[in-house]
C-alpha cells in the first residue's frame, strides 16, 4: 500500500545545467598558456570582457587576470582559466575564441552568435543580448 498523504513533500525539479558561456579552441588555449608563462606576475588566466566604444558600439577586451572576482564566471576549457566579466556573459553566450597570427597581425578573434555587425576596421563590433530559453 502506498501512502498517499497530502502533506508527502514534493519532489523538486532537477536544475538544468548552466552552459558554459565561452569555449577556446586549441590556439586560443596555448597562447593563453604561453601569456601565463611570460607574465611579468602570476596570474590565474585571462579576463575577457565588453567595454562600450569604437565605431560600431562596443569592443571586446582582454587583460591578465591575478585575482578571480566572486563575480567572474570562469570557463576553464583546455587547461587554462578564462574569467568572464559578470556584464559580458549575456552578450559572449555560445562564444568560442580563438586565436590567429599571419605576418601582419596576431590576435584573439571572438566567434560570438551574438554579434550582429562589426565595424570595417575590425576594432569594434555591435552585439545583443543571448536570448535564455527558459
Amino acid at each position: 500500500m502506498t501512502d498517499m498523504t497530502p502533506n508527502a513533500p514534493a519532489t523538486k525539479p532537477k536544475a538544468r545545467p548552466r552552459p558554459q558561456v565561452m569555449r577556446l579552441t586549441d590556439a586560443a588555449a596555448a597562447r593563453v598558456k604561453e601569456l601565463a608563462a611570460r607574465a611579468e606576475s602570476e596570474i590565474v588566466g585571462l579576463r575577457v570582457g565588453i567595454k562600450n566604444g569604437g565605431c560600431a558600439g562596443q569592443s571586446y577586451t582582454v587583460e591578465y587576470a591575478h585575482d578571480i572576482k566572486p563575480t567572474d564566471e570562469v570557463v576553464e576549457d583546455k587547461g587554462v582559466k578564462v574569467l568572464v566579466d559578470p556584464k559580458a556573459v549575456l552578450f559572449l553566450l555560445g562564444t568560442e575564441m580563438d586565436y590567429k597570427a599571419d605576418k601582419m597581425q596576431a590576435q584573439f578573434i571572438f566567434n560570438n552568435p551574438n554579434q550582429v555587425s562589426a565595424c570595417g576596421c575590425g576594432e569594434s563590433v555591435q552585439l545583443t543580448p543571448a536570448k535564455i530559453d527558459g
